[in-house]
């Protein structure tokens, strides 16, 4: 084995010489050392952040779609949120070293995407819900959306809803012409679908500390707070392709066990209507929203407050006949809606 020593002794040199070369030796081998240790830890291209909570029959097949990924630079974070069904174990039964998993104490979806952002490597953070699929494009596509409009932070794709088996693609309030993408205004091209949805959005980690991240109070409509917050601040980029898909699972509106105070509160945001046009419609679209649930959950104090506050202008007329029926009237609409869709008929108040 040759050693520092012996090359010293066959090269002959002198003291100081060895004293230089020997510093050299040392400082070229630290060197080494960095490279390969930067190497180990370079940070990947994207973190995907998914929460589980009971999707034992979904995960796998989400996950998988992750891993079928053309773009294969990035780790999986996976934030098991105190299911109480076979998810862990269906978790570990994927063996891949991308992915990382960990279990919290059940403490909602808003929660459990903040502690997988909190805890993401990554600049850029893709979400996915534990039921969606990504098609093996879609983080190619957003790499390319991201290299192609440097400037922006927030990026989103078009997606498909697959309901009762069959699949539809989302609509949204957005005119491109022949263009196939752009940047937006998100309240504009928001007003049938939102263009930001939590598996179809990659979100460059920055704009979490400006806009925080999703608040675990709301127990329904925390995804929509989080990108009004958003839109309040950027511009998002958005491509018209579809790449994934959001599998519905019907959950009747009269069903739900959600009480208004568990709801999105719009109230912090009515400060900007103002002077943000599009913000007010967007927002009178979702206090009608919100005023046919209070209907439905007899509670008429939060319907007239919520009624008192829409310009009905920014209605369409189907939204406007529903919002002054009775519960029963719109649950029959409900029922009309759900029995049609199982027949592939798509009906909509929002278009």
């Amino acid at each position: 084995m040759v050693t520092k020593g012996s090359i010293i002794e066959v090269l002959g040199l002198s003291s100081e010489i060895s004293q230089v070369f020997m510093e050299f030796y040392i400082f070229t081998a630290i060197e080494l050392t960095n490279v390969k240790s930067t190497k180990l830890v370079m940070k990947p291209y994207f973190s995907v952040v998914i929460p589980v909570y009971n999707k034992e029959q979904h995960v796998k097949a989400t996950i998988e779609s992750v891993l079928a990924q053309g773009f294969d630079d990035f780790e999986v974070i996976v934030v098991n949120d105190g299911s109480t069904d076979d998810s862990l174990n269906v978790l570990h039964s994927i063996s891949d070293a991308r992915i990382k998993v960990f279990t919290t104490e059940n403490q909602g979806a808003s929660s459990a995407r903040n502690f997988g952002i909190e805890n993401a490597s990554a600049d850029y953070i893709a979400l996915l819900d534990a039921d969606d699929h990504w098609y093996d494009f879609y983080l190619e596509e957003q790499k390319r959306l991201i290299e192609s409009y440097q400037e922006q932070s927030v990026f989103a794709t078009a997606q498909k809803i697959c309901k009762y088996g069959k699949r539809y693609p989302c609509t949204y309030s957005i005119d491109f012409k022949k263009d196939t993408e752009g940047i937006v205004n998100y309240f504009k091209a928001s007003m049938i679908s939102s263009i930001i949805h939590t598996s179809a959005v990659v979100i460059h980690k920055t704009v979490f500390s400006l806009a925080g991240k999703f608040d675990p109070k709301i127990q329904s409509g925390q995804d929509t707070d989080l990108w009004i917050r958003i839109g309040l601040k950027y511009p998002v980029v958005f491509s018209k392709k579809v790449c994934s898909e959001y599998n519905f699972i019907p959950e009747g509106l009269y069903k739900s066990t959600y009480s208004m105070t568990q709801k999105i509160d719009l109230s912090p945001y009515e400060q900007f209507e103002k002077e943000n046009l599009d913000l007010k419609r967007f927002l009178d679209l979702n206090r009608y929203t919100l005023a046919i649930q209070s209907r439905l959950w007899d509670d008429e104090d939060s319907y007239k407050s919520l009624v008192s506050k829409i310009e009905l202008h920014h209605l369409n007329k189907k939204q406007r006949f529903l919002l002054k029926q009775s519960k029963t009237v719109i649950l029959n609409f409900i029922k009309v809606k759900e029995g049609l869709s199982r027949l592939g008929i798509q009906l909509s108040a929002y278009k």
